[in-house]
């Protein structure tokens, strides 16, 4: 089970979540109480296993300026949190060149996977030209980090249209307490969290870190 703590916003908590077993971390680069500045991240990056992902947040950037931000935190994904279009998503890896590679990742709002099974056209777009989304709650009109859940049982009919062809990633509400059903239930590729291991926003609680990780990854097995 591929696990993200999103919301890194020191090298205390970086290290707390790698030391942890976390396989990727997570900086929000958009508005948000747990933004952090490119130089900050990279600070970050460097003080961390080559092998932990390094994954951007981004809302309704510019590809260019993901890509500058990609160079200068030395990331090795961002993940899309804004309206971008699948086109956006699916394009963004040609318009930086092939020296930027990283791991894009969309993110899609439940509603919206709900309004997209309509159509099943739309899963062939992520099956040939998207390896990876991400299906969080976005409540409360934000784009991420509001700590609520979304209707699993609801959801993991959706999941089953385009499991074997994309890889999922659950967000939205997930605690120590309830990662491990939300695994069961959806059986994603992957989780992220943030607000649900913090102590404060941007401040990470090490012991829910630690409880998340263990609880995420015994999940899986």
């Amino acid at each position: 089970m591929w696990v993200k703590i999103c919301g890194t916003t020191n090298l205390e908590d970086a290290l707390a979540a790698v030391n942890a077993g976390a396989d990727a971390l997570g900086f929000v680069f958009a508005e948000s109480p747990r933004r952090v500045e490119p130089a900050v991240a990279a600070d970050i990056a460097r003080a961390v296993p080559e092998y932990i992902e390094k994954i951007g947040v981004f809302v309704n950037e510019t590809a260019e300026r993901i890509g500058e931000i990609v160079e200068e935190a030395g990331l090795t994904g961002a993940q899309l949190h804004g309206d971008e279009s699948l086109d956006f998503a699916a394009n963004i890896g040609a318009t930086l060149g092939p020296s930027q590679a990283l791991r894009v990742i969309p993110v899609l709002p439940i509603h919206r996977i709900q309004e997209m099974a309509k159509s099943g056209g739309v899963f062939i777009k992520l099956s040939r030209e998207i390896d990876t989304i991400l299906i969080d709650s976005a409540a409360q009109g934000k784009k991420g980090g509001s700590g609520q859940t979304w209707d699993w049982e609801m959801g993991k009919f959706l999941l089953e249209t385009f499991r074997d062809s994309v890889r999922t990633i659950v967000a939205g509400g997930l605690t120590p307490a309830n990662v491990a059903d939300a695994i069961r239930t959806l059986r994603p590729w992957g989780v992220d969290v943030a607000s649900g291991v913090e102590r404060e926003p941007g401040r990470k609680d090490h012991e829910k870190v630690r409880a998340f990780v263990k609880a995420a990854k015994s999940a899986g097995l």
